[in-house]
């Protein structure tokens, strides 16, 4: 009877110490709160203001660090001014812009008009981009946000700034939008939020973030769950915090969340 009760204690004990580490031992995760748009005051806003908050969205909202940089993931752009229009007379070229401004707006929200030879898509023979739309996915721009970083990206490079300051404000954070139905496949999920720039799935070939093509073999429903709510909260290996957008919630229909979810946890081989 002895050895029972101290087989008892020691078990308690342990139990014990097991659930205060992983309370008080462990830092807590809080997630980051989403990009949000931003407010400002396009009437007494001056271009210089107009290109800083280009630069912000470049490098923040937008992430268009992360492969938009010297690691060759995506071409610079210190000189888009100038091959932009050198674009416009390529023969591959198949958009419909006429000014360097139309160009970077047509880059931004339909990259694949003209791709970047050594860029494309693999398997695409660089007809096809892997960079998503800007004003939608996990990006979201809006009118001004987007206006905004042509701004910035004309001045950097060193041309002249030719976007005019919008006029109006956007409509303000909760605004009735018209209700989309949703997508009603993990496909269309995929190329709607712009996963394969990064993934590897559904057919896409991202290269800049993990292989999900069989991501439910080693992980659970879960795990992808936080993945996709909470991507700086587990880290993959050989992979850096910052590098997905936080607010695939938010942006998501439950629905097409749980479809994702599915799809993931269900590809195992």
């Amino acid at each position: 009877m002895t050895n029972f009760l101290k087989v008892v204690v020691f078990s308690l004990l342990v139990i014990s110490g097991f659930w205060g580490f992983s309370n008080y031992g462990i830092p807590q995760i809080k997630p980051a709160d989403p990009p949000v748009e931003e407010k400002v005051d396009l009437g007494a806003m001056t271009m210089d203001q107009f290109i800083a908050l280009g630069k912000k969205n470049f490098d923040g909202k937008g992430t268009c660090t992360l492969c938009h940089n010297s690691l060759g993931r995506a071409p610079m752009l210190d000189k888009i001014g100038a091959v932009s229009a050198e674009r416009l007379k390529d023969a591959r070229y198949k958009g419909t812009a006429k000014t360097v401004e139309e160009y970077l707006m047509e880059s931004l929200v339909k990259p694949s008009a003209f791709v970047v030879s050594g860029f494309g898509k693999a398997g695409t023979n660089d007809t096809e981009s892997p960079m998503p739309d800007v004003t939608g996915g996990g990006i979201g721009f809006n009118e001004v946000e987007t206006k905004a970083v042509i701004a910035y990206l004309q001045d950097s490079s060193g041309s002249e700034v030719t976007v005019e300051i919008p006029k109006m404000a956007p409509p303000a954070e909760g605004a009735a939008k018209a209700e989309e139905a949703p997508l009603t496949t993990p496909e269309a999920v995929v190329n709607k939020y712009g996963c394969g720039a990064c993934h590897v799935i559904a057919g896409q070939s991202g290269s800049l973030g993990p292989n999900l093509s069989k991501i439910g073999a080693t992980r659970n429903k879960e795990y992808l769950r936080q993945a996709m709510l909470d991507p700086d909260a587990v880290i993959a290996k050989g992979f850096t915090a910052g590098m997905m957008p936080k607010n695939y919630g938010e942006q998501m229909k439950a629905k097409e969340l749980e479809m994702l979810l599915n799809y993931m946890a269900g590809s195992k081989k």
